[in-house]
């Protein structure tokens, strides 16, 4: 009764529990491994990265990593690593919207010096000048909603062309809000020249 088992049926045991499928081990029932020396147990926690003990560890290498994934996005951002881009410049669509809109001359970058102008010519308390700076507001406006109107169409018209099976869906308005930024302070920089075709 107390006995062990002898190596016969220690043997048979094994084949009948090897020919029986797979059943999900009941917790009771014994591990059927090892238990690894405390040496070992020990290196693998010392191998295993280590979670801070209280909360305000936790916080704090919280902020660290989101200051180095900030970082990096940010050198990306200024060389055009696609690997580390935000989720919203990344991808080949976006790219092509983005090439095409730096490779051309936008009405849209212009706005804020012209902004600036019109401004100061309606400080000045004269009608006449008064009339021209409203007058200059208007076409200026108009100007970039046909500009824009045409970059929505002719993009959307190559990016089908070039990008069948992509989803296409906000790489549009993507490159119209490109375009109101001036040149020298887009995000991504420009990889393109003006007049180089993407």
């Amino acid at each position: 009764m107390f006995r062990s088992r002898s190596k016969d049926e220690q043997a048979a045991a094994a084949k009948v529990t090897a020919s029986q499928p797979q059943q999900p081990r009941d917790p009771q029932a014994p591990k059927g491994r090892p238990t690894p020396k405390r040496s070992e147990a020990q290196s693998q926690r010392r191998t295993r990265a280590q979670t801070p003990t209280n909360r305000k560890d936790a916080v704090k290498a919280q902020r660290e990593a989101r200051r180095a994934d900030l970082a990096r996005q940010r050198e990306a951002l200024a060389n055009g690593d696609e690997r580390y881009l935000p989720v919203r410049d990344k991808g080949p669509v976006r790219r092509f919207a983005r090439d095409y809109v730096d490779a051309r001359w936008c009405v849209a970058e212009f706005f804020l010096p012209v902004a600036v102008v019109i401004l100061v010519l309606t400080m000045i308390r004269v009608p006449q000048i008064q009339s021209i700076a409203l007058l200059l507001w208007l076409v200026i406006i108009v100007l970039i909603v046909l500009d824009s109107i045409m970059i929505w169409f002719r993009l959307g018209k190559l990016l089908q062309q070039r990008f069948p099976k992509e989803n296409l869906k906000g790489a549009r308005a993507y490159a119209v809000m490109r375009t109101l930024q001036m040149r020298r302070l887009r995000l991504p920089k420009p990889q393109v020249k003006r007049g180089q075709r993407p």
